[in-house]
């Protein structure tokens, strides 16, 4: 005789059409895909009740179900109370109700809804608090009271007005066991843990499957962390010691026009190539975070605007210079300034920079032969030959290089975990400006200082590259809000 497999515990995602029921879970779930789960502003779109489990290796610890939502809740109230004159209705009153209506043509989405309950799920009321409170509302919370089950009530805040949630807040307390606050459109993982971590408060005949929820999903975004700071320290490596190679042929040496050409075509190469690996970055990010619409732009008309030679581009990227000083990479003021500037913003948006270094390789060709050891350029590219044909370009000799690099990673990086997956636009995310390794801390700078400066001269130090990692995966926790001292 074989054991039935009990049912793991169970939450109805319930309330009136259009509340944002399917955004809640799909931000709580992390699913941005319209196949898997369709929101969508036109009413009525969620028909049937859709399951949706929290398994980890294979075993099924948590489920959420996402139904219709109500469509006449007054009129199916009246229904229900006409089944017991002179009594409140109970659980079965509701199941005669379903049993009843259901199949039907009447009542359909709430006989859809109220089955799950029926069956003993717990339930998940979702409320938009910028709608006033109205007679529809109470009949759906008095339904939902009647069904007996552990009762939590979500004010989807849409950051709309909040004239009524006062109001709502004031009768919620007499329906349900718990009353929480939940941004569909805003909240991160420390709310979405929250929120799961409320369920304890209104099921503790549940806790333990609860409870092993909470630590398998803070295992599993601690080794998402982890992932991303490899992937990140990766990339750092593959740019910092990248180098572009061409060779020259003697008549390309004599013809100037041909020269500049081929100057012009090696820089645009160094910089496409690292727009690649960028770009392969990007990806190896939102798949790690389960996003599936979001692009990352590169090379767009923001930066065509930006003046790489002006003090105002020193100022937005990178480190101060105060702070690469101290970090143990500025070499003197009067020359790391020249460089600095030269190469200020070049990670974010590397394609509109080729016009400009390659001119600056074209300046060095037409001022003679080429040097037989590396030469720094005004522009920022360092470029080493071999017997006067064998040219290799990069990495930009700019102290600030790495760090505006590193400026890019964690700039999307934070721009990808902040955007919920109830957000279903596709947008393209851009770089927003802000300096974010300037917020490192001293003991952070200074082994990613010291790491940058081996990888730039083509040798990684591999003895130092767990304290680079843990600078970067302590930068990413910092972000994400799980950093802890």
């Amino acid at each position: 005789m074989h054991s039935s497999i009990p049912s793991p515990p169970t939450f109805a995602v319930v309330g009136k059409v259009n509340a944002g029921k399917s955004s809640v879970l799909a931000t709580l779930l992390e699913v941005d895909d319209d196949k898997v789960l369709r929101i969508s502003s036109i009413p009525g779109e969620t028909t049937d009740c859709q399951s949706f489990p929290i398994a980890f290796d294979g075993t099924e610890y948590l489920r959420f179900i996402d139904t219709p939502g109500f469509s006449r809740p007054v009129e199916a109230m009246q229904h229900i109370m006409s089944l017991c004159p002179g009594h409140q209705p109970s659980v079965e009153t509701l199941r005669t109700f379903v049993d009843h209506y259901q199949g039907s043509g009447e009542f359909e989405d709430e006989c859809r809804l109220l089955s799950p309950l029926l069956e003993g799920a717990g339930l998940l009321y979702v409320i938009d608090p910028s709608k006033p409170l109205r007679d529809s509302f109470i009949a759906e919370m008095e339904i939902l009271r009647w069904t007996g089950q552990p009762r939590l009530a979500l004010l989807n805040s849409k950051g709309a007005s909040e004239e009524f949630m006062a109001d709502w807040r004031s009768k919620l307390g007499a329906y349900f066991n718990l009353v929480r606050t939940f941004n569909a459109h805003t909240a991160r993982y420390d709310e979405r843990v929250r929120l799961i971590r409320s369920l304890l408060d209104i099921d503790e005949m549940n806790a333990s499957s609860i409870q092993t929820v909470l630590r398998y999903l803070e295992m599993e975004w601690e080794q998402r962390e982890e992932e991303a700071s490899e992937a990140i320290l990766s990339f750092l490596e593959r740019a910092l010691t990248h180098r572009q190679t061409a060779t020259l042929a003697p008549r390309e040496m004599k013809i100037e026009s041909r020269r500049e050409r081929k100057s012009q075509e090696l820089a645009e190469q160094y910089f496409q190539s690292i727009m690649k690996m960028e770009s392969r970055l990007h990806e190896t990010l939102l798949k790690l975070y389960r996003h599936h619409l979001l692009t990352i732009e590169q090379g767009t008309e923001e930066y065509t605007r930006m003046d790489l030679f002006s003090e105002e581009t020193w100022q937005k990227w990178g480190l101060s210079r105060t702070q690469l000083t101290m970090a143990g990479g500025a070499t003197g003021a009067a020359g790391g300034l020249m460089v600095d500037i030269g190469t200020g913003g070049m990670t974010h948006g590397f394609g509109t920079l080729v016009g400009a270094v390659g001119g600056a390789v074209a300046a060095f060709f037409k001022g003679g032969a080429l040097p037989d050891l590396g030469f720094s350029l005004g522009g920022g590219l360092k470029l080493e030959s071999t017997d006067g044909q064998a040219l290799a370009v990069g990495p930009p000799k700019s102290d600030n290089f790495a760090w505006i690099l590193l400026d890019s990673c964690l700039n999307y990086y934070l721009q990808i975990v902040s955007r919920t997956h109830a957000q279903r636009d596709g947008v393209a995310l851009l770089h927003d400006g802000r300096s974010l390794t300037r917020e490192l801390t001293t003991e952070q700078r200074q082994p990613l200082a010291k790491w940058f400066a081996s990888c730039v001269k083509g040798k990684p130090e591999r003895s130092i590259e767990p304290k680079v990692f843990e600078a970067i995966h302590t930068a990413l926790r910092t972000l994400n809000g799980s950093h802890t001292s």
